[in-house]
């Protein structure tokens, strides 16, 4: 396949029920020539394909699905909103449909545990289940048989197949019950069963629809955060214009309160900014000319205006949601026993009830057929493989999307499994145990001149070095020469020549490889230096030393706690730097780290990570330039710190946003009980087969004459699977590190919170949610944030200042104007 033409993009699958659909939706995609790779997730419903574009298109491909009796919604807009509401229009449908069939069930099951032996209870009792089974439960009917078309099975399948049979065999028996009386058999009706059973399986959708959706929290949340329109700045005046006609380049002018659309340089004025939503930090940040801002982020009370540079997809947040999205669809190592599983279960069920009813008939003559079919209804709808193929989804969806919540950004599935096993931590020192913005704190010069300065400044001008950016800066008064033959020495520095004269700028061994002697009072100098942290920079002529530098480059304030807490989890620590011995000590040192390593060359951090992968180990290589990738690459698990180079965030499994180093201990922390929740699901997935198919056939029935009737079948296989997405979603309220970013802030003003959402009617464009949310924020003791998709207001009171709803929609429609508050519902 031409990798020129390759394309990879998600799509909603519309239909699907089970475990088993989900899977041959996978197969059927992956079968299509031009498809490289397809995913498809059944909890979220979605499939990530890669196909070339040469070969092969979405219409193509949903051609394909459709043919396996499923759907592929493919808009040409890429509308997110039509899709939601599609799926709101569903989530409706099947509510309506569930309290219909709980309506009508009812009355048939107490009628017919009252009047039992009337027999207009039986023929009232099979006018109301007709009504529940083939009207309100036909969709059950309708997919089982475009399965059947195509020669398979799944979940719906089963209720069709057991609501259908107890249907007939009721109706049978209404009509012909001689045939039994004859033969000594007394015939008993299950309209009470088919109708709870119905019932059951919808509600039991109903809820797991509701949880799944809840799931998805985090990917909504942030798209919530893209506003609709932006204010630019043309030919010196202001145009309110949609955020897909924002270019590059165009000046923006963001307003108090408004959240920013596109990333970009601040150009004029200055103002404070919460990133929490995309770093994890609480503290908002002091913006002002020159300084990047990003796409979601929220201003504060100041004004400022910027220049676009990424719009799109190519913003920040895009590429955050684009990422997030592609790793709550892919897919963890022990998913593929699970799909096995799936792709064996619902045929194995059915085998299973034939056996049971084959095995009453011939084992008890008198009731045979009565319990047989019974035991055949019951195992048939107690199956569930949708707890098998929620189980792990869910949980990698709510790992991910909670991650994300906190500035910790993971690629894929499988690195949620590796991390957990990771027992060595490798640290590039420079940009990620410190600061990354170093600064020149000593400068002695020898023979000091003008010529010579202008000779620094110039070689130091033709390096990318950080360091040699701080000299720059630290000398920015003076002006530079033109340099010839300027070559870079890996890991030692860099030579050029300047008038004639060859200058030397690096490390010791540089001048040592030059042959440079070195004057015993300057070496003197430098230790002294080292042993303070600094990293001393040598500056030669052809003949002798000229001048040194010390550069200090500061420790994060992070980065002690967060060595201590990856120790505190009994994983070692390692640093590596290309830093002479007793600045890596020192370095070392202060930071808490036992284990370093200095002089490292960039060739050499992969192998070092080699080196200890051949020990045993597990590595976590945490690095955030381009000359780390290769060490990333060969690494377990590689983390990328956000504020790198974009190759370091391309290697790496997962990107920390902020530059907070304790994020990796919360990712290691995120991983361990992701992956336990995932363990939890399966166990109690397989566990409940396990148990309840038995039971089902009637192998208690022998023991204590137990035969378990099919409505709590029905019931308890609605239970499972909603127990499994209820098990996953606990995990977004486990601690995996400091308080969220929202409880820090709550803190701050010390008083415990209290959090409704408010669905808000009315809203138009960011200067509606502006309105809204500045209103809400006027009343003592309320902290609001108002999103426009969806269009929520989250609302937190100080404790005993809680507002009805009353109360907050009259101080809305006084400041803000006729938009309507209503209790958030699903």
């Amino acid at each position: 396949m031409n990798t020129s033409t390759m394309i990879k993009k998600t799509f909603p699958v519309l239909g699907m029920s089970c475990a088993s659909c989900a899977l041959r939706v996978d197969k059927t995609l992956n079968k299509q020539q031009g498809v490289c790779k397809a995913t498809v997730n059944f909890a979220n419903g979605m499939a990530t394909v890669s196909y070339d574009s040469k070969v092969t298109s979405p219409d193509v491909l949903r051609a394909a699905v459709l043919q396996a009796g499923y759907d592929l919604y493919i808009d040409k807009n890429d509308s997110i909103d039509k899709l939601e509401n599609t799926r709101k229009e569903h989530y409706r449908s099947q509510k309506h449909r569930t309290i219909g069939a709980f309506t009508l069930a009812v009355p048939i099951t107490v009628l017919m545990l009252l009047f039992k032996d009337e027999t207009w209870v039986g023929v009232i009792a099979w006018l109301l289940a007709t009504i529940v089974v083939f009207w309100l439960g036909r969709s059950f009917f309708i997919n089982a048989w475009k399965q059947l078309k195509h020669h398979s099975a799944n979940m719906d399948t089963l209720v069709a197949g057991s609501t259908g049979i107890a249907y007939l065999f009721s109706l049978f028996n209404l009509l012909f019950p001689q045939v039994w009386l004859s033969r000594g058999v007394t015939p008993h009706i299950y309209f009470d069963s088919a109708g709870m059973i119905i019932g059951f399986i919808l509600l039991g959708r109903l809820l797991e629809a509701r949880a799944k959706g809840n799931t998805a929290t985090a990917i909504k949340r942030l798209m919530g955060l893209r506003p609709k329109t932006i204010t630019v700045i043309r030919n010196g005046e202001e145009h309110l214009i949609p955020i897909e006609r924002i270019q590059h380049h165009d000046i923006v002018w963001v307003k108090p309160g408004e959240r920013i659309a596109v990333d970009g340089v601040v150009t004029e004025g200055s103002s404070y900014v919460d990133e929490s939503m995309l770093s994890g930090e609480p503290v908002p940040v002091a913006k002002g000319k020159g300084e990047k801002v990003f796409a979601g982020t929220l201003n504060g009370r100041g004004s400022f205006r910027f220049q676009a540079e990424q719009v799109g997809t190519d913003t920040l947040l895009a590429k955050i949601i684009r990422m997030v999205q592609d790793a709550q669809g892919s897919k963890a190592p022990v998913q593929q026993l699970v799909d096995r599983v799936a792709a064996v279960f619902v045929p194995a069920i059915m085998i299973i009830a034939l056996i049971a009813l084959i095995a009453w008939v011939i084992l008890d003559h008198a009731n045979g057929i009565s319990h047989g079919m019974l035991a055949l209804v019951t195992v048939l709808i107690i199956a569930c493989p949708c707890a098998l193929g929620l189980a792990t989804p869910t949980a990698i969806m709510v790992g991910i999307g909670k991650g994300a919540e906190r500035g910790i950004l993971i690629k894929d599935a499988e690195s949620l499994e590796v991390a957990r096993k990771v027992n060595v931590v490798v640290l590039d020192k420079t940009g990620t145990i410190t600061e990354g913005k170093p600064e020149v704190t000593d400068m002695r010069w020898v023979t000091e001149n003008n010529r010579l300065k202008q000779a620094l400044v110039s070689l130091e001008k033709h390096s990318e070095h950080p360091l040699a950016e701080a000299v720059v800066r630290y000398m920015n008064d003076v002006s530079s020469v033109d340099v010839i033959d300027f070559n870079t020495i890996t890991g030692k520095g860099a030579k050029g020549s300047v008038n004639g004269i060859t200058y030397y700028i690096g490390n010791k061994s540089l001048l040592n490889d030059a042959r440079i002697a070195v004057p015993d009072h300057l070496n003197s100098e430098a230790d002294k230096w080292m042993k303070r942290a600094e990293t001393v920079v040598w500056f030669a002529d052809e003949k002798q030393v000229l001048a040194i530098i010390g550069i200090s480059d500061k420790i994060k304030e992070s980065s002690v706690k967060a060595v201590k807490m990856l120790q505190d989890k009994g994983i070692d620590v390692f640093m590596l730097t290309g830093d002479n011995e007793s600045t890596a000590k020192e370095v070392a040192r202060q930071s808490g780290i036992r284990h370093y390593r200095s002089g490292v060359l960039p060739g050499d951090k992969a192998s070092f990570v080699k080196e200890l992968q051949q020990q045993g180990k597990c590595v976590a290589m945490v690095g955030d330039g381009i000359n780390d990738s290769a060490a990333l690459a060969q690494s377990d698990l590689s983390i990328a710190m956000g504020n790198g180079s974009d190759i370091a965030m391309d290697v790496a499994k997962m990107t920390i946003i902020s530059s907070d180093l304790t994020k990796i201990s919360e990712a290691l922390t995120l991983s361990k009980l992701t992956t336990r929740t995932i363990c939890e699901n399966l166990f109690w997935a397989f566990f409940y087969n396990l148990i309840a198919v038995p039971i089902a056939a009637g192998v208690l029935y022998p023991i204590n004459g137990f035969l378990l009737n099919p409505m709590i079948g029905g019931a308890a296989m609605a239970f499972s699977s909603v127990s499994v997405v209820t098990n996953s979603l606990l995990l977004k309220w486990k601690k995996i590190g400091k308080e969220d970013p929202k409880e820090e802030k709550t803190e701050s003003f010390n008083y415990n919170v209290m959090k409704k959402e408010f669905k808000v009617e009315g809203m138009m464009c960011q200067h509606c949610r502006m309105h809204v949310e500045k209103a809400l924020n006027s009343m003592e003791g309320v902290k609001a944030t108002v999103t426009l998709t969806p269009p929520v207001a989250t609302v937190e009171f100080e404790e005993g200042k809680e507002k009805s709803l009353a109360e907050l929609q009259k101080v809305v429609t006084e400041e803000a104007g006729d938009y309507q508050l209503d209790e958030w519902r699903e």
